[in-house]
């Protein structure tokens, strides 16, 4: 074969699940970003009708769950935007895997995605699997160094990826630098903001606030309601990016289910189970931020998401993981999975229930 896939990052952890299995109790994962709490129930009353089973669901989303979307992007962000420059995905992995792609038929003459240098590694891995050039941009400060990127490579760039607030760091990029550097230089800016819901350090934020000609912004239901599991999200923004995405992905069969179509729409209609789930994620955030300082592991609250990037001086992540789950049977993410330049660090995801937190919190206290 002339391309092997590379191990999926999460299959590395195997030595550290060892070591964490070996506390009485068991170990706690909190390695994957899965949210454990329950979804609302009304909505899952609404998926169980089965509505729109039998047929075939529109690949751009049903106009509930386009309106939906609109609504809400409407009253949490101030963005008027109309239903047709709205569009549904399933999940928003595969739309971050497939979008460079797609817009390489667009525009065949550009072959490059840029991505900040630490970040989910799908971003890459989308240029990977069209056959592209993944190309990273440094970040200072928690936000994209857009004057280090090369003009050659500029040139050829098909897309720049934000992600605000940033898995896994939890930094928020500055969105209106970015839409702007994207319409100077001509290069579609995507905005993939799934953890705008758990922005801490002031109100949440969109890049489509800043104008939605040149950018796209994504959403999944799958952090903000709990249902990671029914594969839902949207893009929306540019009007001539949107439809041309249709089309394509209308040819792939690209289609949320329908039932989960009617689901997701009321869950985008209701803020409240949002507001508590806020609640829950900033409680557990502080829980571990506090249990980990005083074993000298540098775990700063973050400004968004539901993850603590850590570190400790003179261990590379790696051995920082090595080193939490044999004192506390915690399972982390060594920061080198998300890009070389976070080898020092690792990434802790605080979706395991209270009292397994508790109880990582009390064995890291014991332990020191």
């Amino acid at each position: 074969m002339s391309f092997v896939p590379p191990p999926y990052p999460y299959e590395r952890l195997d030595g550290l699940k060892k070591l964490a299995a070996r506390h009485e109790g068991g170990p706690i994962d909190c390695s994957i970003g899965t949210p454990i709490d329950p979804p609302p129930a009304f909505v899952l009353e609404e998926l169980a009708k089965g509505t729109g089973v039998r047929g075939y669901p529109p690949s751009i989303g049903s106009p509930d769950y386009r309106l939906a979307a609109a609504t809400w992007i409407e009253r949490r962000f101030g963005v008027s935007i109309d239903v047709d420059q709205v569009a549904a995905c399933v999940g928003t992995k595969e739309f971050v895997a497939s979008l460079a792609q797609y817009l390489h038929l667009r525009t065949p003459e550009r072959d490059t995605v840029l991505y900040p240098a630490v970040s989910y590694p799908t971003y890459a891995m989308g240029a990977t699997l069209g056959g592209l050039r993944a190309v990273p941009v440094g970040v200072v400060n928690g936000q994209l160094d857009l004057a280090s990127i090369n003009p050659a490579d500029i040139e050829r760039a098909l897309v720049l990826w934000s992600n605000s607030p940033s898995n896994p760091t939890g930094d928020l990029d500055d969105l209106e630098q970015a839409a702007l550097w994207g319409r100077v230089h001509g290069v579609l800016v995507a905005s993939d903001e799934c953890y705008a819901e758990f922005t801490w350090a002031g109100r949440p934020r969109s890049i489509l606030e800043h104008g939605l000609d040149g950018v796209l912004a994504v959403h999944s239901i799958s952090k903000r309601s709990n249902m990671a599991g029914v594969r839902a999200g949207f893009y929306a923004g540019d009007a001539e990016v949107v439809t041309f995405l249709r089309l394509v992905r209308q040819h792939a069969g690209l289609m949320v289910p329908g039932p989960v179509q009617a689901a997701v729409a009321l869950a985008y209609g209701d803020d409240e189970h949002v507001n508590l789930q806020r609640d829950i994620y900033r409680r557990r955030l502080q829980l571990l931020s506090n249990a980990l300082e005083p074993i000298g592991v540098h775990a700063p609250f973050p400004d968004g998401s539901f993850y603590l990037w850590c570190s400790k001086e003179g261990l590379d992540g790696w051995q920082l993981a090595g080193e939490l789950s044999a004192a506390s049977g915690l399972i982390v993410s060594p920061g080198e999975l998300y890009g070389d330049a976070g080898a020092d660090f690792v990434r802790i995801a605080v979706v395991q229930p209270d009292d397994r937190l508790a109880l990582a919190a009390q064995r890291l206290k014991e332990s020191n």
